[in-house]
């Protein structure tokens, strides 16, 4: 008889597992349970749905259950694992929309519950008008909200928060950021903080940071926001201040969790349990320049951590062997972009750091229409690469792949000195900001 892969939660890494583990052995039944309405979507586009640039969340649906049956993966949306009974190997699934429930047998199992925002405990928190976005769903909920509101407030300003901002902002609404942090985007350093900040007021974002949001008011719907700093009027708020992954039913048969709260694997994703992988964002990573558990929730992580065990289950060879951090974000005009560590989180590593801030620009001066380039470089005394941040115009800030490259490689300063790279006058200057970067720090 063939066996059964189950993957509890479907989009990046359940789906990207159930695929690819039939790939690799067609004889392998393959079944994935996703809670959601969606089994495969691409969330990290929700914000640019909000704005109006993607005119349907239909758009950011990457597969149907339907395609996913003509590769011989049975999907099913709106159902809920609800129980694992790990020594019978069977789980207990409900039907959402059928309001039945039924226990699934299984041989290999992948959890890939993802993660979820974090709420704090505030007075008025579940008022109609204040969201999170995570789902396709949520997005809905918020664009259709956005039609009637004309004062929104966003609390917390990271990565999705920032996207939002300018989201509302394209949409023609009164915005304001509340941080409880001293600056804007605190995963960054300093310097890079700054030019965001200068940004968001430049496109008419009120910034309010070192404030802490302590409750929200109205009438059965929201009217303002209650902060430190005073009352906020607002129709629509967004909650913004994180997420945490989803470990409690892992946690409920005994698969054991890590240092970060997310589920602890080894490289090729396997839990502490037999035949228990997991996988996406409700599972850690090992930093590449630690060498210690690092949570990274982010799609094209989860769709590999999915893919490498997918591998795993289905017979084949493969092995996750970790990441260095690399993010991008598009701030209004800014693009951001980090890879491996920060000054600040170099230096609480304890490393022995050194840092260059270098202003350049993305093309040769005498090209039309340049824009300001920054690079920040952290590296140890020893010449060391550690990490870098880049601040410049849309996809300039992608050279921040050459740098994530040498990180994984262990690189110096000094073999970013060595790189040749690409060079015409539209693109770069003769000496490119990287390699300005990596002379300043020589």
């Amino acid at each position: 008889m063939s066996k059964r892969l189950v993957a509890i939660g479907g989009v990046a890494a359940g789906m990207s597992a159930a695929a690819k583990a039939k790939r690799t052995n067609p004889e392998l039944e393959v079944i994935a349970f996703e809670k959601s309405h969606y089994v495969s979507y691409g969330a990290c586009g929700l914000p640019y749905y909000l704005a109006g640039w993607i005119d349907s969340v239909e758009k950011l649906v990457a597969r149907t259950p339907e395609k996913f049956a003509k590769q011989g993966v049975t999907a099913l949306v709106r159902h809920e694992v609800v129980e694992v009974d790990y020594p019978g190997r069977r789980l207990r699934v409900a039907a959402l929309d059928e309001g039945r429930e039924f226990w699934q047998p299984f041989d290999y199992l992948v959890v890939s519950t993802g993660a979820r925002p974090v709420v704090p405990p505030l007075e008025g928190a579940r008022l109609e008008g204040v969201f999170t976005l995570r789902q396709p769903e949520d997005g809905v909920a918020i664009r259709q909200a956005l039609a009637t509101a004309e004062r929104t407030v966003i609390i917390g300003a990271g990565y999705v928060g920032l996207e939002v901002a300018e989201a509302f902002r394209a949409q023609g609404k009164q915005v304001t950021v509340v941080e409880l942090q001293d600056r804007v985007l605190p995963n960054a350093d300093a310097e890079v903080s700054e030019l965001v900040l200068q940004e968001l007021e430049r496109n008419g974002v009120e910034v309010l940071t070192g404030v802490q949001v302590e409750g929200f008011a109205g009438d059965g719907r929201l009217e303002k926001v209650l902060t430190s700093a005073g009352e906020i009027p607002a129709e629509l708020a967004l909650l913004s201040v994180g997420i945490k992954p989803n470990v409690e039913l892992a946690s409920s048969f005994g698969v054991a969790t890590g240092p970060t709260g997310a589920i602890a694997v080894d490289d090729k994703l396997r839990t502490n349990l037999e035949n228990v992988w997991a996988a996406g964002d409700v599972a850690e990573s090992r930093h590449l320049l630690t060498g210690e558990p690092y949570w990274l929730p982010l799609g094209d992580i989860a769709n590999k951590h999915g893919r490498t065990a997918g591998t795993v289950i289905a017979g084949g060879r493969a092995e996750f062997k970790g990441v260095v951090g690399s993010a991008i974000t598009k701030i209004f005009e800014l693009a951001v972009s980090f890879t491996g560590l920060t000054e600040a989180d170099a230096r609480a590593a304890g490393f022995e750091v050194k840092s260059v801030w270098i202003k350049s620009a993305d093309r040769a001066h005498y090209y039309p229409d340049p824009h300001p380039f920054h690079v920040k470089l952290v590296y140890e005394t020893s010449g060391r690469l550690l990490g870098a941040q880049i601040v410049g115009h849309r996809n300039d800030a992608l050279r921040i792949d050459a740098v994530a490259a040498l990180l994984h490689q262990g690189g110096t300063v000094e073999d970013l000195r060595s790189l040749d790279l690409a060079y015409a006058p539209p693109f770069s200057p003769v000496w490119d900001p990287l390699l300005v970067a990596a002379n300043q720090a020589k």
